[in-house]
């Protein structure tokens, strides 16, 4: 048999992944087992493959390292279109294989705005000539992103558009959001807001608070963030409205959202990594890649953070990558652009959480794998027969440090620049293809 026919036959059988430890958040599987790939599916799953692949497959020896779910980060700015320099669909999509995620949601601020279903249909052509991995759109919830006239949401949720926002800015305006919420609810379309009154945030640029006055910097209040969540939540109670707070950053935002949700309202929320990870002591002598937005704030709203995760009230944890060029964070503090990349540090910076804080894997995993794909009605995110073969297999212990040349996004603001992670992914899997291998990860 010539090799092309091998190659075609070692396909028809799949490949399986066999000696690995298996965790589902969907099914709150973690167990040690094997799974079977054929097709771009995975068609068998369990303890009976931990040992033994099906004959002419090809194998893939997890020896013992988890295998999981790969993860769908649904908050990724990128520059495409109109900001290529910082980042492009290819390298999001890069940076995003090598760090375990499997699907990214790109979020409209562009240049263009993505507000029109020739955008929408724009970047799904791009992605699918360019990207490694799955792409999906988050169309602009009002036109421009200038927070005064909705977006058409039934014809850019029909174009493919997942889900609706309005970008790094809040409706500012009560009557529109009302009507967003009002409109989106009868397309069955899920509105991520960011929560930032502009008015209490206009010209701050950290967390208010000791830290702010000692570095002489402007704060910008939690009650800008708080406000604007409070506001949003009666509209949902009003409306019925499906809401998601993007990524909310203190313990009030928490308090609301908890709230909310033994209302019964539809109302769910995500947390950033550096939010999760960071605080605003890390900013030490003004260093502009901890310019984040929202800001970082105290290590006690970070904490309880974490603890709003492990109970379940956070939904979603996002990378919010933003790529940033050197020329726009080399500046004061205070001019500085906001925004750090973070697609491939998302899931190792996630698991200094459960080596340090004691948050278990699943639930870990849960926010970035299942519930995403839940919130956005995406097949994926789960390990089960019949759904894709996005995985991630990764070293829970191996020890790492971040080293921004080696990094695949075209920009390098990464606030993890230089810092010890412990987990290291060793390969991706998108619709059974390999789309990124750690050189030294294990191998058939």
């Amino acid at each position: 048999m010539r090799a092309p026919e091998k190659r075609k036959a070692a396909a028809a059988k799949g490949t399986a992944f066999i000696n690995a430890r298996l965790i589902d958040p969907a099914s709150n599987r973690d167990e040690p087992g094997g799974l079977l790939v054929i097709g771009g599916e995975i068609a068998d799953i369990g303890g009976h493959l931990r040992r033994n692949a099906p004959e002419g497959a090809e194998v893939i020896d997890c020896q013992g390292h988890v295998l999981a779910p790969g993860l769908i980060d649904m908050q990724v700015f990128t520059g495409e279109p109109g900001a290529e320099h910082r980042e492009t669909l290819k390298t999001a999509s890069l940076a995003a294989a090598a760090g375990g995620v499997t699907t990214i949601v790109v979020m409209p601020d562009t240049s263009p705005v993505i507000d029109q279903v020739a955008l929408v249909d724009f970047i799904q052509r791009r992605a699918r000539d360019n990207a490694v991995v799955r792409v999906h759109t988050m169309a602009a919830l009002t036109k421009g992103l200038e927070g005064r006239e909705i977006t058409e949401i039934g014809l850019l949720k029909r174009a493919g558009a997942i889900a609706f926002s309005n970008g790094k800015g809040s409706v500012v305006d009560t009557k529109v959001m009302y009507n967003a919420l009002l409109y989106a609810k009868d397309f069955g379309a899920l509105i991520v807001h960011h929560t930032e009154d502009p008015y209490l945030s206009n010209g701050a640029c950290m967390n208010a608070g000791h830290v702010a006055a000692r570095l002489g910097l402007p704060g910008v209040p939690k009650a800008a963030e708080t406000i604007v969540l409070e506001r949003d939540i009666r509209l949902v109670e009003i409306t019925g409205g499906r809401y998601h707070a993007a990524t909310i950053s203190c313990r009030e935002s928490l308090d609301i959202v908890r709230a909310a949700k033994a209302a019964k309202l539809p109302v769910t929320c995500g947390a950033s990594i550096n939010h999760l990870t960071l605080n605003e002591n890390d900013i030490g002598p003004y260093r502009t890649f901890f310019k984040l937005r929202p800001p970082l704030r105290a290590e006690d709203d970070r904490a309880a953070l974490v603890r709003g995760l492990a109970s379940g009230d956070i939904d979603v944890i996002v990378s919010s990558h933003d790529p940033q060029d050197a020329d726009v964070k080399r500046r004061p503090f205070a001019e500085a652009a906001d925004g750090a990349i973070g697609l491939e540090t998302l899931l190792s910076a996630a698991l200094r959480l459960h080596h340090t804080e004691g948050v278990n894997l699943t639930v870990l995993l849960r926010a970035m794998t299942i519930n995403p794909a839940k919130l956005l009605g995406l097949p994926s995110g789960r390990l089960e027969k019949g759904a894709p073969a996005d995985l991630v297999m990764f070293d829970l212990g191996q020890p790492w440090v971040v080293d921004r040349d080696a990094l695949r996004s075209r920009s390098k603001n990464s606030p993890f620049d230089e810092g010890k992670m412990q987990g290291r992914i060793l390969l991706t899997m998108v619709a059974g293809d390999i789309v990124y291998q750690y050189p030294e990860a294990p191998r058939g």
